[in-house]
């Protein structure tokens, strides 16, 4: 069954639907020639057995009638009834009612009637079946009688040529109307197949083409499961093209700004060399060459950091906890200089977020210089369970701004690149929080949060905290 699965799995979807529609055509004949078949056949015995009968009755009501035996037989003489012929079993030999349109029994029919009447013993008691001969087949129903001159036995039999009229007639119908009822489904099903295979293959045919660099576009005008499909493949196609064309323009940037403190630090190492003092002392030209020497280290290091930051996290985080609040307090004690015109107002609890305590620094430490950067008097940190916002009074941001802030390669304020938002995005969903920027009523807020908190008590990650920390700490 597993390789039957297998086989079939490797097929093409468009094979697939061929075997299907075959599978289908098998056991709709099956079906017919088996089930339906045999069903018609019982159907037609029952509509026999039920056509004798009613017209028992009407020689059952002369039989017990008063009128004389040879006006009985008139009767019998004639009434017209070319397919069933009518008997009286008399001493073990049948006498046919009709002679003058039926004049003897089937050779072995006689004797099977007479076998049969023997099993009826009173009024009502009935023996039915078929009995075949010659090719054909005959139908016969045996009825005891109970009749003024004492108990006789009816016995009526019909060839199948009725039957066989009835049969092709209920064949043919149910036959054409299921094959009718069969070709609509199956024409509906190519249809349907059709409509499903023919976007797939121009979603391939769209994936090879971008694979291969080239601008194309797709339309496949659908709203159901594979249009959601190809509008997903378009989007993310526009969103790679997009955020290529910033990789792009940040490398350019990035390029220039590396270039910028490296040729400053290779001019004033030379300078010094030659004797000249661009900042009229040594001690003031050397302090030039540390500070660029400083910022390029710096760009190099978020570049390595964001690139390593998912991998260090994932590998070193399992089962550390971090307190936020040792995090927040240190990180404002290192920052507050930056601007002592700032005032930072703080609102914080005792809280532990999953993580190493290195990769939360520098996500608050990135946040916090974004703050630093644009705001006016004042930035406010609230820290509570599972939820931190850092807000300030700056300017608020375009719309499109929030859709891609924290994606990277892409242009802030001013037309700058930077990546710190990027690494606070890497690190918050690799250990499995949230992060937003919005706009509030005097500013802007970044909020790191888990929407749903886990089952987790402070005092178990207080715990975990004091035991596992230091360890998970260690950066390789």
């Amino acid at each position: 069954m597993k390789k039957l699965t297998a086989g079939f799995r490797k097929l093409s979807l468009t094979q697939q639907i061929i075997m299907i529609i075959f599978l289908f055509i098998v056991f709709f004949f099956a079906f017919f020639f088996l089930f339906l078949s045999g069903n018609i056949d019982r159907t037609i015995r029952l509509q026999m057995y039920d056509m004798m009968e009613s017209r028992q009755e009407a020689i059952i009501t002369v039989l017990q009638s008063d009128s004389s035996d040879a006006l009985k037989q008139d009767y019998f003489d004639f009434s017209v009834d070319k397919y069933q012929v009518n008997c009286i079993v008399k001493k073990d030999k049948v006498q046919v009612l009709n002679t003058k349109f039926h004049d003897k029994t089937v050779p072995g029919l006689a004797n099977t009637i007479v076998k049969e009447s023997q099993k009826v013993k009173k009024d009502g008691d009935v023996q039915q079946g078929v009995y075949q001969y010659g090719g054909r087949l005959y139908y016969y129903r045996i009825r005891l009688v109970k009749t003024n001159e004492g108990n006789a036995i009816l016995a009526s039999y019909m060839d199948d040529t009725y039957s066989q009229s009835l049969r092709f007639s209920l064949v043919d119908s149910t036959f054409d109307l299921t094959i009718f009822a069969y070709f609509a489904m199956l024409l509906i099903m190519m249809i349907w197949v059709y409509s499903i295979i023919h976007p797939l293959n121009q979603i391939k045919y769209y994936i090879e083409q971008v694979k291969m660099g080239k601008d194309v576009e797709l339309h496949v005008n659908r709203e159901d499961e594979i249009g959601e499909v190809a509008d997903a493949l378009v989007n993310m196609k526009d969103e790679l093209t997009k955020q290529e064309k910033a990789k792009e323009e940040m490398i350019h940037n990035i390029s220039h700004d590396l270039k910028t403190p490296i040729a400053t630090i290779k001019s004033y190492a030379e300078s010094i060399k030659d004797g000249i003092y661009p900042y009229g002392t040594m001690e003031k030209s050397v302090d030039v060459i540390i500070d660029n020497a400083q910022r390029l280290e710096d760009k190099v290091h978020n570049l390595l950091y964001l690139n390593r930051v998912e991998y260090l996290i994932t590998s070193d985080a399992e089962g550390v906890v971090t307190n936020m609040k040792d995090v927040v307090e240190q990180v404002v004690l290192n920052t507050a200089v930056i601007r002592k015109d700032i005032e930072i107002q703080t609102d914080m609890e005792e809280v532990f977020f999953d993580g190493l305590l290195e990769s939360w620094r520098v996500t608050i430490e990135n946040i916090m210089e974004n703050a630093f950067r644009y705001a006016k008097t004042y930035i406010r940190i609230e820290l509570h369970e599972d939820d931190l916002k850092i807000s300030n009074d700056g300017p608020k941001m375009d719309e499109d701004r929030i859709e891609t802030l924290f994606h990277p390669y892409e242009k802030g304020e001013g037309g700058r690149f930077g990546l710190g938002l990027s690494i606070v995005d890497k690190v918050v969903k690799a250990n499995h929080y949230y992060v937003k920027g919005y706009n509030t009523d005097d500013g802007v807020c970044f909020e790191i949060y888990r929407p749903h908190p886990k089952v987790k008590k402070q005092t178990n990650r207080r715990r975990n905290y004091r035991q596992k920390n230091d360890k998970g700490n260690k950066r390789g």
